[in-house]
């Protein structure tokens, strides 16, 4: 029997296509279980992270600027206040970055305003310019109704515009206290950087100068925030619990209205530039300060044109903005004369008795010095050195004082050469001549600057050369002349106080320094003082001869290169105990009874209540 080989049967070949749907099947699987992971994470493990985030995408939040306090003069009249103003702005966030829909947007908002794209273009290249990353962007303020109805028509077609309620300051009194008051803006970069411990956010204010921005942080208050729940375009389906900003406290300024008021409008009707000062000579409290030309403050409510910021500082129209009785650096003439006396005094060059021949002119190593006009006044004590204003008298102390520094340290009692510290920026430090300084500024600069030499002393006696000071300074000086000894520190703020009217905090008077004057002394300069503003020959007899309030004033002319003679007046009152004193400077106005005593005159009656008589007579020189 034959036994047959058994053969293998040939296994049967799997199809290449069920091969290819297992792979498939396979990485399908996978990503099922990827996808189930991940929707398993996000839905259990970080749900709650993504569904916060999800109601913040549906959620504005929009800062609340709250209204700055008010600032208000002594007896509450308010000075600076607040208005509402709808204002029109882009968010950043929301405007387009392809530069054609920019320009689409640009051209419609145009529209809008009755502006075209151009302009809207300008207004948001200077905003990413000068503020903050994210400000938004203030294309025009106090829009009218038409325009905000518009826009919250059609909110869904034009999602990068906000119609937003901001505060303006506005200024009940105009003009008045412009120099003082100041101004605010916008932060910008620099600020927020500078500033890390203020509250502060783009689009907020600061102030900028005067009381705005010494008093920012108490001015300013605290900002709310307002939360909307807002759909997909943009569009407000509710209000969500909000908070509410809290008013800034209001700033009770130790300004006198009627003082500031005939200060300002005295000055004014002259059309001269020119500064006053009125302060309290017993607590400091400034009641008048003012500086002509002035601007209108509400002008920094809007963004400056060009045109308007060049105005601000032209001096062809002497510099509006310039703040003349903190800033400006003036020799002051005879009105320095009671320091020089009180100097000679402590030295004991003079008496009180001491009498000098007055020619009217007298010669000092070999140069000529004159009186005003050359006028002679014969023989003069120290009473009657200030009555008719014998520069001759000076002129000899100043040359016997040469070579020391008592006139130099007298004046730095006087609080001269430094700072007053009065609460508004930009005050100037003037300058006290030594022969080290003016040595070495004519090494710096031969062709400005002589070398020392005694007739530099005998200048800076009458207030002449290179000293010079500030109406502010001055008003200190006399102040401390007036009280006794005692230099103050000149301050604009009595008070603040919340919303409510409640006081916040109080201002006290600061001594800063002590005049050494001894009382007989003053009382003799006091006298001199007085007589030459109401005797009838007196320097300023004409202006002060029927004031029926005693007063104890000094007229001064200086020199100035290439313009006209400087009017001063510097004046104290009542003259027995003086309360106030007044100090005024008028540019180019010649001599200090022409123009500034006048000044002068006008602010007394306003604070006496009393009008000047008319007197006629009188043989003082003028000055």
């Amino acid at each position: 029997m034959r036994i047959e080989p058994v053969v293998p049967r040939p296994r049967k070949k799997r199809n290449l296509p069920s091969r290819r749907y297992a792979v498939i099947g396979g990485i399908g699987l996978v990503l099922l279980g990827i996808l189930f992971f991940r929707l398993w994470s996000l839905q259990i493990v970080t749900g709650d992270k993504y569904l916060a985030e999800a109601n913040q995408n549906r959620t504005r939040e929009i800062r609340v600027p709250a209204p700055r306090g008010r600032i208000l003069d002594r007896e509450g009249n308010v000075l600076v206040d607040n208005r509402t103003s709808m204002a029109l702005q882009l968010d950043p966030i929301e405007i387009p970055t392809e530069p054609a829909a920019r320009r689409e947007l640009f051209t419609r908002v145009g529209e809008v305003l009755g502006h075209d794209a151009e302009w809207v273009r300008r207004k948001y290249r200077d905003s990413i310019e000068n503020d903050p990353p994210g400000s938004p962007i203030t294309l025009d303020q106090d829009v009218d109704d038409e325009i905000v109805y518009y826009l919250q028509e059609h909110q869904a077609d034009f999602p990068e515009v906000q119609i937003n309620r901001i505060f303006v300051r506005k200024y009940p009194q105009g003009l008045l206290g412009a120099h003082i008051l100041g101004s605010v803006g916008e932060v910008t970069a620099e600020d927020l950087e500078e500033n890390p411990d203020k509250d502060l956010a783009a689009g907020d204010t600061l102030g900028q100068t005067g009381i705005e921005m010494t008093y920012d942080d108490e001015l300013r208050g605290s900002p709310g925030l307002t939360r909307l729940q807002v759909d997909s375009t943009g569009r407000i389906i509710s209000q969500l619990p909000s908070s509410l900003p809290e008013p800034g406290d209001s700033v009770r300024l130790s300004i006198d209205q009627g003082v500031q008021l005939a200060g300002e409008s005295s000055l004014q009707s002259i059309g001269l530039p020119g500064a006053f000062v009125v302060m309290d000579v017993k607590t400091g409290e400034v009641l008048g300060l003012g500086s002509n030309p002035t601007f209108d403050p509400s002008i920094f409510t809007k963004p400056l044109t060009q045109q308007q910021v060049d105005d601000l500082y032209d001096e062809d129209l002497d510099a509006p903005l310039f703040d003349r009785a903190i800033g400006g650096q003036y020799a002051v003439g005879s009105i320095f004369k009671p320091v020089t006396a009180l100097a000679g005094l402590d030295a004991g060059l003079i008496t009180p008795s001491t009498v000098v021949n007055d020619a009217g002119t007298i010669t000092i190593a070999d140069q000529p010095f004159d009186n005003a006009g050359k006028t002679p006044h014969g023989p003069v004590d120290l009473r009657r050195s200030l009555e008719v204003s014998s520069d001759v008298y000076y002129y000899i102390l100043g040359r016997d004082m040469n070579g020391t520094r008592q006139l130099q340290n007298w004046a730095g009692d006087f609080g001269f050469g430094r700072a007053t510290g009065i609460d508004i920026p930009g005050e100037s430090e003037g300058l006290i001549p030594t022969p080290k300084w003016v040595n070495e500024a004519h090494a710096e600069q031969p062709e400005f600057y002589d070398r020392w030499a005694i007739g530099q002393n005998v200048q800076f006696a009458i207030g002449q050369g290179y000293f010079q000071a500030s109406p502010l300074q001055m008003a200190v000086a006399y102040s401390a002349l007036g009280n006794g000894g005692t230099v103050l520190r000149p301050k604009l703020m009595l008070q603040t106080e919340d919303a409510a009217g409640r006081v916040v905090s109080e201002s006290e008077p600061e001594v800063t320094g002590e005049v050494p004057m001894d009382p007989a002394d003053r009382q003799v300069i006091m006298e001199g003082l007085h007589d030459a503003a109401q005797s009838p020959e007196g320097t300023s007899y004409k202006v002060f001869g029927g004031f029926p309030v005693k007063i104890a004033g000094k007229t001064g002319t200086s020199e100035r290169t290439n313009e006209p003679d400087q009017s001063w007046y510097a004046a104290l009152a009542p003259y027995d105990d003086p309360e106030i004193a007044v100090v005024v400077t008028v540019e180019r106005g010649g001599f200090g009874a022409d123009t500034a005593a006048p000044v002068t005159l006008q602010i007394l009656q306003e604070y006496f209540g009393k009008q000047a008589r008319a007197v006629s007579g009188g043989t003082g020189s003028v000055e």
